[in-house]
């Protein structure tokens, strides 16, 4: 039961911790474009490849 007393708390700053972090992440904007992440593999910028021409 004392266990109680010491998880209680450190579950509670890691779920604080983890929230502080997502508002960091969403306030320096790295959710704001998320489809073109997922274009931009798709696209070819090599500019030796041969096969384009």
């Amino acid at each position: 039961m004392e266990i109680l007393y010491v998880l209680i708390p450190v579950s509670v700053l890691l779920v604080l911790l983890i929230l502080a972090v997502l508002g960091w992440a969403v306030h320096r904007g790295q959710f704001e474009d998320i489809e073109q992440e997922g274009l931009r593999i798709l696209q070819s910028d090599d500019v030796n490849d041969p096969d384009e021409r």
